[in-house]
């Protein structure tokens, strides 16, 4: 098996979180995708999305990300985005209310881009939290 790869997740304000994985799993403007150890460089954009990491130890973080940048090379990945917030991090009932609010909103053409990706934030931090429920965290 391939050495692991070394992965961060940074936000804006903080280092959200880091460590050796043996795959990521994100999505990208072009589609999901995966990434493992030996991985070819690429850049990529990120959308709002619930990143999986599997660790080197088979524990899996989720990550719920606002976009951003993907960034794999030499067996280091980097997601870096202006938002993000590990899965026990998020408010569930936070998340519900804003999306709902602003799910209504759109549906009458109210929002502006900032509010549009913000609904497309807490739609991410929604998945993330179902995830980790999933996965008995």
């Amino acid at each position: 098996m391939a050495d692991p790869m070394v992965v961060e997740v940074v936000a804006a304000d903080r280092m959200v979180w880091e460590g050796e994985a043996t795959n990521v799993i994100v999505r990208t403007t072009e589609g999901d995708i995966g990434i493992l150890p030996g991985h070819e460089p690429m850049l990529a954009a990120l959308v709002p999305c619930a990143a999986e990491i599997v660790t080197a130890e088979g524990h899996r973080e989720l990550v719920a990300v606002d976009g951003g940048f993907l960034s794999v090379a030499q067996n280091h990945v980097s997601l870096v985005s202006a938002k993000a917030s590990l899965y026990d991090e998020i408010s569930r009932e936070e998340a519900q209310r804003q999306y709902d609010e602003l799910s209504a909103r759109h549906e009458k053409g109210e929002l502006n881009d900032d509010e549009v990706h913000s609904l497309h934030l807490a739609e991410a931090q929604l998945k993330t939290a179902e995830k980790s429920t999933k996965v008995g965290h």
